[in-house]
């Protein structure tokens, strides 16, 4: 061999293991161990070489001799010189060669084992291999300890039998030196696998003798005279043998599982815990495994045939026979001894087993850490050889590389990821990958997560519908309930993603059932969200007319939702979606609408004691949102439509022709498909409507004969009380109006209105307030389609309507309710303050008191919002002129206005004029008998009290209060009294929430409530147990008051007194309504 390859028989490990040793015995590559005139093993080293060789030296000599070792140089001196001359064409007389098989002879003669192996293995490289070698090492036996024997049966003289140790550098790493790897030269790292392989395969053949000698050892162990016993009686059974049992053992337990007795096998191998039955060698005979027992039953069945006579012959002598004949002819105590010494070396064939066992574990362990080096070399070597030896590199690498990489930068490998999960060609291995990319970010945010759908998205468009479903809807699926609501989101995100390259069977069953799970159970408003989202992308792909009312039923359930960004994503995505699927259906008009408006009809019958108004806003707001398409259907399927090309010049659609749409997806330019073609239409849709008629056009007829007609009955039974119900009505009403347009509101839906809504006294049924003007059609129609747009004579159609309902009903005698909701929902927009105003200067000029005393009463509607300029400039006159008059009920009706002006206006002037008003009412000798006055007044003085400035409080709520306590401790009449002390009691209880300093305490209040206690004492008992309860607080107040502070000034801590009794009084309040001997406790003072 060169000299720079790597031996790995290297001598220099087993010199210093030998002197590592502290017997100071040889070393593994001693030739002494061998005792001289012994064969090496149970067979002769060499089978064709000379006798003499390897036996016939009979010297105790502990190394090779000298002479032996100089032959041995001088042979391969004469060897190498003959080879140099025939090399240089020397004569053909020059000294002859040493033949190879010579030198093979001499170091196996010698004993150099090693140096042979070597001598071998570059023979065989030049490829001239020697027979005598390869049989030598080819040749188990040659590598055998020779048991030993018990001391009884040594032959005298006889040392201890001779063994061969194999070099300590096989069994250990030390002599591989793996940093002389090299890229361009693997044939080092190829030798050490090779000669490891060599000793793997002859410890497996060592194995294979040992169990080979422990089968017959065990054959032995039933004496020979019993076993003939059981041959001569066959009535006695003769015992198993422990090997048999372990053989039959493995044989049962193959049959239990075969045949699925799976808890009977798992029990049988408990109870034979010492066997391994998985592994037929584990049984210990040197024998091919039996069939198993179904066969050999069969086979023991089919051979019992008649006995025939059989004869004994022998062939040839086993010296297993002549041992057992030699056993029966000596005595008892030989037999014994002979026992003993078979049990010995069973001992020891044991003891050698187990050390070979090691030996061969520390060997796989070499030659395993040997082959990984080398498949990690051929990786490295091979890493650029294709694209699949890439991918396949890829997806063996990321599992171990991801976990180390910052979770701030993970979302740099997700290409890396997608990438190899696309092109890898195991399914196992991609499924991994796809795993580690959805677990990749442990709470992706709104950057991560885009990143992984667009990843996916990637991933889908290129592997097509099949593998989507197979890899990526399981990662969905196996998250839809994580922890973490950032990835239930990715996975609500990633199901809308995925719908456009999912199979159409898939999309409308699986991912619209995850979707539908996601929505009704996860308590994220984030998810749900974008579960929303997701549907409406869901929607627009589905084609399965059969989800429809699934699809429905999901679109209110996301529509009463309570969170509001779930409410605001269903009408942005998911209704302009469903609604789409519906029109590509025809269920628009037939279906989609006509459900809402019987749903909003049911519940409207249902709620007569009780409306269910976020119900009805659902339906509603439901409703409104289609109000785009349904316009869109009625614009593409108009008589006109086959005219509407673009060409010429179209005139732009004004900004304000539509309402401002939700989203995109509910403008009518996105759903008609562009603005320019929009424009058309609607250029063609206003000339049909003003000068050719809906004849024929089908689409528009519906709207105009069946839902104009039941959405103006539906208006009909709403409460006209319920301001919520007016304000969302009137908001779909104007929304319709504005999209339709103009024309169309003009000429179809003013009209059937103003059929029902005549104005006139006939309309009005005074007996028990049920027209059709006390009804919330007055409301609706003034603020949800005369407000649509605001031209002069709009605004006059609207004046006009408004003073006709405030006249009727006032000359009716009507509950003022509607005309009440229709100021109150306008009154809400600046924009129409000055156009009401013109309304109630129609009703104060009236000549009718009735119509004033209506306009005196709408003032204090439309109050709050109105700036304090217009207040000033055209209320306080109107009201001022509306006191003047004659009548005492016009201006009783003005009191509730002042009251509301002296709450929301902060000019001085203003103030002081209004004070002197209401001074003047309680004043003036000429109102001392106006029991009404003193009712609505108080009533006001209560209201407005406590959110009043506190100087008017102070100055004039507080001792005018007390000066009708104190009056109305003399009034006669006990109705008016009762009535006078009800209000007083409201009032002061308002008050009593308010900061009163000492003084006012004292001097009005409560002088006030105990004047007001005397009233109540006879008239109402269980109020007066409150008043009492409430004069007992003010004293203790006061008494606090006068220990903490000075008399007259207010410190913090008064003020928080005052807000605690605000509190704590406004909590005892709601009791009024339970029986007297409970409310007397109400004021109690805690103990």
């Amino acid at each position: 061999m060169a000299a720079s390859s790597v031996n790995p028989f290297n001598l220099s490990d087993s010199e210093e293991e030998a002197e590592r040793r502290p017997d100071g015995a040889d070393g593994p590559h001693s030739p002494s161990r061998a005792a001289p005139g012994q064969p090496i093993g149970p067979v002769s080293p060499l089978a064709d070489s000379e006798p003499g060789a390897l036996l016939g030296s009979g010297s105790s000599r502990t190394s090779p001799g000298v002479e032996s070792v100089a032959a041995l140089a001088a042979a391969a001196a004469a060897a190498a010189a003959a080879a140099a001359a025939a090399a240089a064409g020397g004569p053909a007389g020059a000294e002859p060669r040493v033949p190879a098989d010579a030198i093979a002879a001499q170091l196996l003669r010698d004993q150099y084992i090693l140096t042979a192996l070597e001598f071998h293995t570059e023979l065989l490289e030049a490829g001239r291999e020697l027979p005598r070698l390869r049989d030598y090492f080819s040749n188990p036996g040659n590598f055998e300890r020779q048991s030993g024997t018990p001391p009884a049966c040594k032959e005298p003289g006889l040392g201890p039998g001779g063994q061969l140790n194999r070099a300590g550098s096989i069994s250990t790493l030390d002599s591989l030196d793996f940093a002389r790897y090299s890229d361009d030269g693997n044939r080092e790292s190829d030798e050490r696998v090779a000669v490891l392989e060599f000793e793997l395969r002859k410890a497996k053949e060592t194995i294979q003798a040992l169990r080979a000698n422990l089968t017959q050892a065990a054959e032995s162990e039933v004496p020979l005279q019993e076993r003939k016993n059981f041959k001569s009686s066959p009535e006695i059974q003769e015992p198993i043998r422990p090997l048999e049992k372990r053989a039959l053992n493995f044989l049962v337990n193959e049959y239990l599982l075969k045949n699925n007795y799976k808890l009977s096998s798992i029990t049988f191998s408990d109870e034979n815990d010492d066997q391994d039955f998985e592994l037929w060698d584990d049984v210990g005979l040197n024998i091919p495994k039996p069939p198993d027992l179904l066969h050999l039953y069969r086979s023991c069945g089919s051979s019992q045939s008649t006995p025939r006579d059989t004869v004994d012959v022998g062939v040839g002598v086993e010296s297993e026979e002549l041992l057992s004949n030699t056993l029966t002819q000596k005595p008892v105590q030989e037999q014994v001894a002979v026992v003993q010494e078979l049990e010995y070396k069973i001992g020891l064939l044991n003891a050698e087993k187990q050390s070979l066992a090691e030996q061969i574990r520390q060997l796989q362990s070499a030659v395993f850490m040997a082959q990984s080096l080398l498949s990690c070399q051929f990786s490295v070597s091979r890493i650029a050889d294709s694209a699949e030896s890439v991918t396949l590199m890829l997806g063996r690498c990321l599992p171990h590389i991801v976990p180390n990489v910052l979770l701030a930068k993970r979302e740099e490998l997700i290409p890396l990821i997608l990438c190899t999960a696309c092109l890898h060609p195991e399914p196992k291995e991609r499924d991994q990958l796809l795993h580690i990319l959805f677990n990749l970010i442990k709470r992706p945010d709104d950057e991560q997560r885009q990143m992984i759908l667009t990843g996916c998205v990637a991933f889908a468009r290129h592997v097509g519908p099949t593998r989507v479903e197979a890899e990526l809807l399981p990662q969905c699926w196996e998250q839809i309930n994580h922890k973490y609501p950032e990835r239930r989101l990715l996975v609500a995100e990633s199901c809308g993603a995925l719908a456009p390259y999912l199979p159409k069977e898939i999309r409308s069953s699986l991912v619209l059932s995850m979707l539908q799970q996601m929505l009704t159970e996860d308590k994220a408003d984030m998810v749900r969200e974008a579960v929303v989202k997701s549907l409406g992308i869901i929607m627009g792909y589905i084609d399965d007319p059969d989800k429809y009312s699934q699809g429905f039923e999901l679109m209110l359930l996301s529509q009463g939702d309570p969170s509001e960004r779930v409410v605001s994503a269903t009408h942005q995505v998911f209704i302009p979606a469903f609604a789409a699927w519906a029109t590509e259906l025809g269920n628009l008009q037939s279906q989609l609408i006509p459900t809402l408006l019987i749903r909003i009809e049911k519940l409207l019958k249902d709620g007569e004691h009780g409306l269910d108004e976020h119900k009805l806003h659902t339906f509603l707001s439901a409703l409104q949102s289609l109000i785009p398409p349904l316009f869109a259907v009625v614009l593409q399927s108009a008589p006109f439509t086959e005219r509407a090309r673009l060409q010429g010049d179209v005139p732009p659609i004004e900004v304000t022709r539509f309402p401002r749409p939700a989203s995109p997806l509910q403008d009518v330019a996105t759903i008609v498909g562009s603005r320019e073609q929009l424009a058309v239409l609607l250029q063609l849709y206003d000339h049909q409507l003003a000068h050719e008629g809906t004849t024929g056009w089908d689409s528009l007829l519906w709207v105009v004969n069946q839902l104009l007609p039941q959405l103006i009955e539906i208006v009909s039974r709403i409460n006209v009380t319920s301001s919520t119900c007016v304000h969302e009505f009137s908001r779909f009403f104007w929304r319709l109006c504005r999209t339709f347009g103009k024309i169309f509101t003009n000429t179809k839906v003013k009209p059937q209105f103003q059929e029902i809504l005549r104005l006139s006294e006939e309309n009005v049924d005074t007996t028990a307030g049920n027209g059709i003007l006390t009804k919330a059609t007055v409301p609706i129609y003034a603020t949800g389609v005369l407000t649509c747009y605001n031209q002069e004579e709009d605004r006059k159609l609207l004046v006009g309507f408004l003073e006709d309902v405030m006249t009727t009903l006032s000359l009716s005698h009507a509950p003022l309710d509607s005309l009440k909701a229709s100021f109150v929902e306008l009154g809400a927009n600046p924009a129409y303050h000055e156009l009401l105003l013109t309304v109630l200067w129609y009703g104060v000029v009236h000549t009718s008191a009735l119509v004033r005393c209506t306009a005196a009463r709408m003032f204090e509607l439309i109050l709050r919002g109105m700036s304090e300029a217009l207040i000033a400039k055209r209320v306080a006159p109107a009201l001022v002129t509306l006191c003047s008059g004659p009548e005492f009920s016009v201006r009783i009706s003005t009191i509730p206005a002042f009251g509301t002006i002296m709450e929301t206006v902060t000019q001085k002037e203003l103030l002081e004029r209004v004070k002197m008003q209401l001074a003047s009412f309680l004043e003036d000798p000429q109102y001392q008998d106006q029991h009404s006055l003193h009712m609505e007044i108080i009533r006001t003085l209560g209201r407005v009290g406590p959110n009043t400035e506190p100087r008017f409080r102070d100055e004039f709520v507080l001792p005018h209060l007390h000066k009708l306590a104190l009056s109305n401790n003399m009034q006669t009449s006990e109705s008016k009294r009762l009535d006078i002390a009800t209000q007083l009691f409201e009032a002061y209880s308002a008050l009593s929430c308010c900061f009163i300093s000492e003084e006012l305490m004292v001097n009005h209040f409560m002088p006030g409530l105990k004047c007001l206690r005397a009233d109540m004492e006879s008239l109402s008992p269980e109020h007066e147990v409150i008043l009492s309860s409430m004069i007992k607080e003010c004293e203790q107040k006061v008494e606090n008051r006068s220990v903490q502070e000075p008399q007259g000034s207010m410190s913090i801590a008064a003020s928080l007194v005052g807000e605690d009794a605000k509190t704590k009084f406004l909590s005892k309040m709601g009791q009024l309504t339970t029986s007297g001997a409970m409310l007397a406790n109400v004021f109690q003072r805690k103990k």
